[in-house]
């Protein structure tokens, strides 16, 4: 039976994530196709993609060296095992991550997602404190309004309230820092802002609360991106990392949206001269093309469970998908892309013309904060009195409507355009944008 691509008889199977199904289905967006910087929908019109998908397409949509290594791939080896077992490339890509990836990084665990790169790296935490016979230390540590994914260990050490509060008792044992917003201090700023550090200290508040032997690790996103932008203010990393030195807490930088050039470095450690002990990611590693994550490790974190006799499993984790062939394949083209195109170094030299246009909207009705840094960009919304979300949420089908595509959370408007966007479409995105802000409510 020939499978209609473009117009499917029946939308009821599909639970559709993040999503208000309801209102989807009553009109749905479908996109049948991309290219570079565009969608294609249903019925034919062209949408530019003002977001990388979900932070993910960093080089564009259906890159001809990305499509070809999967191609190839799957006619040569589809699946290898993982446990026990393995094939070339997934060490080939292994060594290419490292080569990009900030020097404390030494090792390379695949996961599937940046949910379970963050599953994974909790684990490792304590396991880690526990192999070096220091098994109290299980506490985690994250942020509030962060976003570490959506599995159990995610949604606890997250601190988005409607990710946690319907899925009842999550992982005990963790606490959360304050977030860094401060819109009263650093109303649109231009990059980092320049109040804020401060509130790491707040770590060495929860550390005398609980006592550091009982603390594995923190987790913070560099820029939290999920929850709306909130950018590190200057210093604030910094303090993490010494802290968390100084009491032997392991730190995570969840790099999911920030790593492979979201920032215009290879990963946000780089650019802000912070280096933690792993880091999570997924998303850009293979361009959105195929589900792959890892996690980088230093090489402390690896040997500390590198003990024991040599024919015994040393940590028992991993993924049926850990290091899929395909996947693989897909993360070396997507790495050979970046560098032959010089993406990263693109990006760095597109974020002032990316900021000033961003700030342009400075005035425009309804907006009450800007923020950016790199190639993301928040534009924060007054909220419709008793109806939160709502205007964002209008923005964002109006904006549909005019053929760009942004994301929203909560009455924030945020934007991550491929790295490959040109300084017209960057005046396109935003001048449309400004006149969907002129016409909603």
């Amino acid at each position: 039976m020939a499978l209609d691509r473009k117009t499917p008889n029946d939308l009821n199977a599909f639970w559709m994530p993040f999503t208000a199904n309801r209102q989807f289905k009553q009109n749905p967006r479908m996109f049948v196709g991309a290219k570079d910087m565009h969608y294609t929908t249903a019925d034919g019109r062209q949408v530019l993609d003002g977001t990388a998908g979900l932070w993910c397409c960093n080089a564009g949509h259906c890159r001809p060296k990305i499509t070809e290594a999967i191609q190839k791939q799957a006619a040569e080896l589809d699946y290898a095992p993982a446990f026990q077992m393995g094939h070339p490339i997934a060490f080939e890509l292994a060594n290419r991550i490292l080569d990009i990836a900030p020097e404390s990084m030494a090792h390379v665990f695949y996961t599937n997602s940046g949910s379970e790169s963050v599953e994974t790296a909790l684990k490792l935490a304590i396991a880690y404190h526990r192999a070096r016979g220091d098994g109290a230390r299980t506490r985690l540590i994250g942020r509030e309004r962060g976003y570490h994914g959506v599995n159990f260990g995610g949604i606890s050490v997250g601190g988005i309230v409607t990710n946690r509060k319907v899925f009842g008792p999550l992982v005990p044992g963790v606490d959360h820092l304050p977030h860094t917003h401060l819109p009263e201090e650093n109303r649109y700023s231009r990059g980092l802002p320049e109040h804020g550090a401060h509130l790491a200290d707040e770590l060495e508040r929860i550390v005398a609360l609980h006592g550091a032997e009982t603390i594995a690790a923190v987790i913070v996103e560099p820029v939290a991106g999920s929850t709306g932008v909130l950018l590190p203010p200057k210093g604030y990393l910094q303090k993490l990392r010494a802290i968390t030195k100084k009491h032997g807490i392991l730190l995570i930088f969840d790099e999911v949206i920030t790593g492979f050039g979201r920032t215009g470095a290879a990963f946000a450690a780089e650019k802000y001269g912070v280096m933690p002990d792993m880091i999570t990611t997924a998303k850009g590693l293979t361009n959105g093309v195929i589900p792959m994550g890892a996690v980088l490790t230093s090489a402390e974190v690896h040997d500390a469970f590198m003990n024991g006799p040599e024919h015994m499993i040393e940590l028992f984790h991993g993924y049926t998908y850990s290091g899929n062939p395909i996947a693989s394949a897909a993360g070396i083209a997507t790495l050979e892309t970046y560098k032959e195109e010089g993406l990263f170094e693109r990006a760095a030299e597109l974020a002032p013309y990316w900021e000033d246009a961003l700030h342009s909207l400075k005035g425009v009705r309804h907006v009450i904060d800007i923020r950016n840094e790199g190639l993301i960009g928040a534009v924060e919304l007054e909220p419709i009195a008793g109806e939160p979300t709502k205007r964002a949420f209008s923005a964002f089908l109006k904006a549909y409507e005019k053929g760009i595509l942004i994301r929203t959370t909560g009455d924030i408007i945020a934007m991550s355009p491929p790295l490959i966007i040109s300084k017209e479409q960057i005046d396109e995105l935003v001048g449309t944008l400004k006149d969907v802000l002129e016409e909603i409510e």
